[in-house]
């Protein structure tokens, strides 16, 4: 008998259902950016997800400059302790796994690399270059740096071990910043593999047999869907504010905008816009760890341009003000021991201090201006003015001086019509003299 042709169709639909059923589908997330505690908890809500769903790997594709330690933490302990595969592909050209990155491509089930990206760099360094000078022990002077830098160097050496990776390369990636390139990476047995694209990551890593939590898992990703796992909109927010350029940013912006509130009350939009800047750099605070003193060296400077504009130091307070909101920005986020995480120097901080001083230099201009200029109103602007006499002074009479008829005395008898110079101002009465001519 032969099939009919809807009988066939069926068929060919259920074969293809149960094939792609039997291929599976991979869970993909991306981290594009600093390491924080919003790209901990994406990530570790997408490898809950991941296990719950029945995925047959998560694909994490990172390019990062490092972050925060303790989120590196939660990250590395999630991946160690997951159950299902985790890949991380360093991706695409060009991208990083430095300092945290590195931590992060270590502990992975598959750790591989796209040609042209770069890992390691993960020694704890201070923002301003310090703590680098060693003493005759190969130790570092600074006391906290040393401390970090051997703390991590356990930490990054446990996680090679565990995943059977190169731990003397791991141990130099910290205490001597080392990075290297992706063929670099694989000779040295950093990580297993490079692929040029995610299909050519798919079709090397078919049929791999990985180790989950002591039990052998067989890649099955030749025909696997993948599925983008979005981080959330809040996600999204709070990762925006953990940026330590965008909490600098939002706190000089605040401040900025409370002040000119101040100065011109009424405005309401800049008080307004200024308080709102001021909340988010609080919530950006919050997540990111900060140095008091930085904080408050660069709320110093701050406070030094704005006593410039009220005080008038010829520029010194000026001056003074300048360098600590450069060198307050540079330490703000200095804590090598928690973070690598700093304000970039050149790209934001001078730019934005030198629009900040900028501002209150044509503040400063309009002020000093303001100061030089003759006085115009009141009535001791009145005297060195030139009128002429209304009534003939005798020595009383009126004289019209300004738009306005004023009383007027003089020294002697001047005749109406007569030009006159106030020289004083007594109540609602001017005295007068004869005026000489014009120069």
């Amino acid at each position: 008998m032969t099939p009919r042709p809807a009988a066939t169709a069926a068929l060919l639909l259920t074969l293809a259902w149960a094939e792609a059923a039997l291929a599976g589908h991979v869970n993909r997330v991306r981290i594009d950016g600093s390491i924080n505690p919003a790209s901990s908890d994406y990530l570790q809500q997408a490898i809950a997800t991941s296990e719950k769903d029945g995925a047959t790997a998560l694909l994490v594709e990172l390019d990062t400059p490092g972050g925060l330690l303790a989120s590196t933490k939660d990250i590395v302990q999630a991946i160690l302790n997951a159950q299902v595969p985790v890949i991380v592909y360093v991706a695409p050209r060009g991208a990083w796994a430095a300092s945290a990155g590195a931590f992060i491509t270590l502990a992975a089930h598959v750790a591989a690399m796209a040609p042209g990206t770069s890992i390691g760099a993960a020694s704890p360094i201070s923002a301003t270059g310090g703590g680098g000078e060693r003493d005759e022990k190969k130790e570092r002077k600074d006391v906290a740096l040393e401390k970090a830098e051997k703390f991590t160097t356990a930490f990054i050496e446990s996680i090679a071990k565990e995943r059977k990776r190169n731990v003397e390369w791991a141990r130099k990636a910290v205490r001597e910043a080392e990075a290297i390139t992706a063929d670099e990476a694989l000779k040295l047995h950093v990580i297993d593999l490079i692929a040029d694209s995610r299909a050519d990551l798919f079709k090397k890593l078919d049929g791999r047999e990985v180790d989950v939590e002591g039990r052998s898992r067989k890649l099955a990703l030749a025909d696997a869907d993948v599925r983008d796992i979005p981080m959330t909109l809040v996600t999204r927010f709070f990762d925006f504010l953990a940026d330590p350029n965008i909490a600098v940013l939002l706190l000089l912006a605040g401040l900025l905008g409370i002040y000119i509130e101040i100065n011109t009350p009424g405005l309401g939009l800049p008080g307004l816009l200024g308080g709102v800047c001021l909340v988010l750099a609080g919530i950006a605070f919050q997540i990111l760890p900060f140095s008091w003193v930085g904080l408050l060296v660069l709320l110093l400077g701050l406070v030094l341009l704005v006593v410039e504009i009220l005080v008038g130091s010829f520029g010194l307070l000026f001056a003074l003000g300048v360098a600590c909101l450069l060198i307050g920005g540079s330490l703000v986020f200095d804590v090598p021991e928690l973070s690598d995480l700093s304000v970039s120097f050149w790209s934001v901080l001078v730019p934005l201090v030198v629009g900040f001083a900028g501002l209150v230099a044509v503040v400063l201009y309009a002020v000093g201006r303001t100061l030089l200029t003759r006085q115009t109103a009141g009535v001791s602007e009145l005297i060195g003015l030139r009128g002429r006499v209304a009534t003939a002074l005798g020595p009383d009479g009126k004289v019209f001086v300004r738009g306005e008829y004023w009383n007027a005395s003089a020294d002697e008898p001047i005749a109406s019509g007569e030009a006159v110079e106030v020289t004083a101002v007594e109540g609602l009465r001017l005295r007068v003299r004869r005026a000489g001519p014009r120069h």
